[in-house]
């Protein structure tokens, strides 16, 4: 047998990425402190904290108006299952965290959806989850988002856009109003 057969089977890991957006990051650069450049390993037992604490959190927002511990997210197992999951939880007292349309307030915590969006103050977080096999420890991959999340996600136009690019719906008539229909009518 060759070491490459005798070698132990590779898991995958699950890695959470993390796309961060605020309008104020070119000025403030209050992600300074936060490595886009490459994968971190974060140990299963330990919980992944984000606010401006450095002593305790290990993802740091450069901003006065971010909680000490603005949420942490945990890494855990669902029971009787091999699926992992995270639980995120709101520790801002001043400040309610939203994940997708829930409304956290302060000690409150749910499971993260596997693609949601987070939001406190300014802030816009995109979180996808990546799933994978590791008990031991999971990766945190971050992302900077030039332009809003928020803006990215809105849903497409139904009306369907013209062959020279230009649609109508684009560029709204100054003198017209809203109309009201009753769906009913025709």
């Amino acid at each position: 047998m060759t070491s490459f057969e005798e070698a132990e089977t590779e898991e995958t890991v699950t890695c959470l990425h993390m796309t961060f957006y605020h309008p104020c990051q070119e000025d403030k650069m209050m992600f300074r402190c936060l490595n886009f450049c490459k994968r971190e390993q974060v140990r299963a037992d330990e919980m992944a904290k984000f606010g401006r604490d450095s002593n305790v959190c290990r993802y740091n927002l450069m901003d006065t108006r971010v909680s000490r511990i603005q949420f942490s997210l945990q890494f855990y197992r669902k029971l009787n299952s091999s699926e992992f999951c995270f639980e995120i939880k709101n520790m801002s007292k001043k400040t309610k965290l939203l994940v997708d349309q829930t409304e956290l307030g302060y000690l409150n915590k749910i499971d993260l959806p596997w693609k949601c969006i987070i939001c406190f103050g300014d802030y816009q977080i995109l979180a996808e989850i990546q799933e994978g096999e590791s008990m031991d420890y999971f990766e945190t991959h971050l992302h900077l988002a030039e332009v809003p999340i928020l803006q990215e996600r809105c849903l497409p136009s139904l009306q369907p856009i013209p062959e020279n690019g230009i649609s109508s719906s684009l560029f709204p008539s100054q003198d017209k109003s809203p109309i009201e229909i009753d769906e009913n009518e025709s």
